[in-house]
């Protein structure tokens, strides 16, 4: 064990498919524990989102790297013993499935605690395990729409739209990783496995926590503070943040409006609110008048909260980034350029030439893992054979 890679020495079983679940078991798999992934024969589904580039997509190649890859048909007998095998002496199991599901295939935590006793036991899934949703398909736009989070991202066109970010299944997979760390330092001290459950409504709402509550309490959004938002300029639009009155009075100043200092209704944090309209409307026409960096340059001299909205590859391309170190550029299977991959926070960042960098093939480890499992090479060539295994 190493502060680098603290669980070394922990195996994790990863039957989810998509985002949540599987970035769960890649962020376990960073901290250095041996993830399998087991999919179907034709690959997790997060594979064949569209672009498609070889056996992988934008989707499942943060969601994969550094973990081995077993194709296998969980609906055959054989199958279902290739993935007992391996949970015997697993740490972790992840499954995504609806509710039910993983209990038809033969994976119930009753059946599989049974089996391994200390194993930790993550389910992943929409609306959670009960209640009258829980059987329903839920992707991260449908958990935007319920959670209220849609309601919240309203344009001015007075539509509620959608976040292609998929943040809800991020969070679910932050919170699902904090949950098992939480549950193997407990098994360190003597506790026994257990079931968690996770559920991207869940994650949703707690990273919703202090809008939800205001919401909740005092109605739709109004902006506390004025001027604070997206302003256009001549040449692209800029994100403007004033918080103390001082700010504002050098807001004023470097838009060549020192008056408004000395302005009755703009001299408190309640009267520029009031009078956000007329505000809010001089500062539109001033703005735009200049391109985004004279602006940026002038304002963050001032001290003043701003910065230019920028599209990714103006982002990942920025002197800040690259001092950070933030993205990885990583060679993949099936792709022509390498992929910029955020670093993930508190970590080592990615080294392109190790296991960690490379998300694998459909069924790329098939036969290794099954080699270590006791097979015979008859044996696996015989299951490839029968299509209970993809290699």
């Amino acid at each position: 064990m190493s502060f680098e890679k603290p669980y070394a020495d922990l195996k994790v079983v990863d039957l989810s498919q998509g985002v949540a679940g599987p970035y769960c078991g890649m962020l376990l798999g960073r901290h250095g524990a041996e993830v399998v992934k087991v999919e179907p024969l034709d690959g997790d589904w997060g594979r064949h989102l569209a672009p498609a580039y070889g056996d992988n997509t934008a989707f499942s190649i943060p969601a994969n790297m550094g973990k081995r890859a077993l194709a296998v048909d969980l609906k055959s007998a054989d199958g279902r013993a290739i993935v007992d095998r391996l949970v015997a002496d697993a740490d972790v199991f992840l499954e995504g499935f609806r509710p039910g599901v993983i209990d038809r295939l033969g994976f119930s935590y009753e059946r599989l605690s049974a089996v391994n006793p200390a194993l930790i036991y993550v389910s992943v899934s929409g609306f959670g395990q009960v209640g009258p949703l829980k059987d329903k398909p839920a992707m991260d736009p449908v958990l935007q729409a319920f959670t209220g989070f849609m309601s919240e991202n309203t344009g001015p066109d007075g539509i509620p739209h959608r976040t292609p970010n998929i943040v809800n299944d991020m969070a679910t997979a932050l919170y699902a990783q904090q949950a098992v760390a939480a549950a193997l330092y407990s098994r360190l001290q003597g506790g026994a496995g257990r079931r968690i459950d996770v559920s991207l409504m869940e994650a949703s709402a707690n990273l919703q926590a202090v809008r939800l509550m205001s919401g909740y309490r005092d109605g739709p959004f109004k902006p506390p503070m004025v001027p604070n938002g997206i302003f256009q300029t001549a040449d692209g639009w800029l994100q403007i943040v004033v918080i103390r009155d001082h700010d504002f009075v050098e807001l004023a100043r470097v838009l060549g409006r020192a008056d408004w200092a000395d302005d009755q209704r703009f001299q408190t944090a309640a009267g520029r609110v009031e009078n956000a309209e007329d505000l809010i409307g001089q500062m539109r026409r001033i703005v735009a008048a200049q391109p985004s960096e004279h602006w940026r340059e002038r304002l963050t001299e001032a001290g003043i909260q701003n910065e230019v909205v920028q599209g990714y590859r103006e982002f990942v391309h920025h002197p800040q980034v690259e001092a950070a170190g933030l993205i990885s550029w990583l060679e993949q299977p099936g792709s022509s350029e390498p992929w910029p991959v955020p670093n993930v926070p508190g970590m080592a960042g990615i080294d392109a030439a190790s296991p960690d960098a490379i998300a694998p093939r459909i069924g790329q480890h098939t036969r290794e893992i099954l080699g270590e499992l006791g097979f015979k090479l008859e044996e696996i060539e015989a299951l490839a054979a029968d299509g209970v295994i993809g290699v």
